[in-house]
């Protein structure tokens, strides 16, 4: 059973529905092999095992993965009737969500088995997954190394064999930057194409998509196909697609105009890992047929940093003031960590006119990111400027501030420009350094058009495959 820990989803739910494992054999397995690792990377905070048993000894075989074992990033996903915390002690042993939020709902009706809540950040702040509350998740590649953040605990589990995909969001980066760092596909969808119903409409403006972490391309697109669309009222609803994104995965791409980037935009170099991944990539590109050049957008950088910090700062405020209003509870500075009570009192002298000002700001970088496509139909960029980093690189101390806001603007460097501007983009494990780390390829394609991303993606999968591809943590 632990062999068929790394089969992807779709090669899990097809021995399923051929009946040569049962949904609860599947479960039993994935749930042994998180009691054995999930000690020492310390992924999963909330288990749900007896609920999970119940679901599978019931699941419909019909569904596109029936069965298939599968885990809930702890924030934003709503799952009635357990926990959720968002990675805050303000929230923990204090909330029990009402009810499933449309996405979960989605997850359920395509047959996926919840087994529990991955570890994250506190309310998604950094891009590493080291909460006070549950402690740091650990990257089995390494684990003195950040999964990367804020979905970590969901790439984790993934890259170390415990379910083959798991719930993620990305605000910043927080799909693609773990993905990056734990050797897996990471698909951040074009704004809007996965809803945040029936509770919220809205996150930053935005800035916020959710989505999965996945070892294969097809289970990313598959599963997107399973909860795309929006429910009536959605704020944003990108035009549908013109076919199933998993018959995309197949599908050879035109010859495409591919630009390469490998300065982010904060200006600062990259690592040189980083730029040998995506100069690897861009080659391999070439070899497949398609036309690169050096490109990158002409973007007001320093400007865009602050506008975005100032709508994440916002963001945070709103989080913690809904929380405060659903949960009864009175926001108190003990209660949080240090860098998110200042983030939030950032947030609370920040008034409705200058929230705006910064959003407009984020939209002006935005229309100059997208004029990059008029030359281009995809961006290839490294995902991140750093390789895997230790954990406590993010740590925040009053006397660090500038070298930990510096930190987070440098490692965010490729990825944040998607979710300013609603572009689809995707990382990919294309790339292993001297050290045996991943480093992820990262592709930002036009608004509403994860079709080019999902048939390149899948062309440079096969190329260039990784599914063999095992961390040394051993069950």
């Amino acid at each position: 059973m632990d062999e068929l820990s790394f089969l992807d989803a779709t090669a899990q739910a097809g021995l399923i529905r051929r009946k040569e494992v049962t949904p609860t054999e599947m479960v039993d397995a994935a749930i042994g092999r998180i009691e054995r690792l999930n000690p020492e990377l310390n992924a999963i905070i909330t288990p749900l095992f007896d609920r999970a048993r119940e679901a599978a000894a019931a699941a419909r075989v019909g569904a596109t993965f029936a069965g298939v074992p599968f885990l809930l990033k702890d924030i934003a996903a709503e799952y009635g009737g357990t926990p959720l915390s968002e990675g805050s002690a303000f929230l923990a042993d204090n909330y029990i969500s009402p009810g499933d939020s449309e996405l979960v709902r989605r997850y359920r009706n395509a047959g996926l088995i919840i087994l529990g809540k991955t570890n994250t950040p506190e309310f998604a702040l950094m891009p590493t997954t080291e909460p006070l509350r549950f402690g740091p998740c650990r990257n089995p590649w390494n684990t003195d190394l950040t999964t990367g953040g804020s979905s970590g605990g969901s790439a984790a589990a993934v890259a170390s064999g415990m379910v083959a995909a798991a719930h993620a969001n990305d605000g910043g980066g927080s799909t693609r930057v773990p993905a990056s760092c734990c050797g897996l596909v990471g698909l951040k969808p074009t704004r809007g194409r996965n809803s945040l119903g029936p509770e919220i409409g809205d996150v930053a403006s935005g800035l916020l998509c959710e989505h999965v972490v996945t070892r294969s391309v097809r289970d990313s697109a598959a599963i997107l196909d399973a909860t795309a669309g929006p429910v009536p009222g959605d704020p944003y609803n990108p035009a549908a697609p013109e076919r199933p994104f998993a018959e995309e995965v197949g599908r050879a791409p035109e010859r495409l105009r591919i630009g390469l980037g490998t300065e982010p935009l904060t200006g600062e170099p990259a690592h040189a890992d980083c730029v040998a991944a995506a100069e690897s990539a861009a080659r391999l590109c070439e070899e497949l047929g398609h036309d690169v050049l050096l490109a990158s957008p002409s973007v007001d950088s320093k400007c865009l940093f602050k506008a975005f910090g100032n709508v994440w700062a916002g963001f945070l405020a709103w989080s913690v003031r809904d929380w405060a209003r659903r949960s009864g509870r009175t926001p108190e500075e003990p209660l949080f960590e240090p860098a998110t009570w200042r983030t939030y009192l950032h947030g609370e002298r920040l008034t409705s006119s200058g929230y705006l000002l910064a959003v407009q700001d984020v939209q002006r970088a935005s229309r100059d990111f997208a004029a990059l496509f008029n030359d281009c139909d995809v961006w290839l960029t490294p995902t991140l400027a750093q390789p895997p980093v230790p954990l406590g690189y993010f740590d925040y101390t009053p006397e660090a501030r500038d070298q930990h806001i510096a930190r987070l603007g440098e490692y965010t460097g490729f990825t944040l420009i998607a979710n300013a501007s609603g572009h689809p983009a995707i990382s990919l494990p294309l790339h292993w350094n001297e050290d045996n780390l991943p480093i992820g390829v990262q592709l930002l394609g036009r608004y509403g058009d994860e079709a080019t991303l999902i048939r390149l993606a899948g062309q440079l999968e096969q190329a260039r495959p990784w599914s063999k591809r095992r961390p040394p943590i051993r069950a």
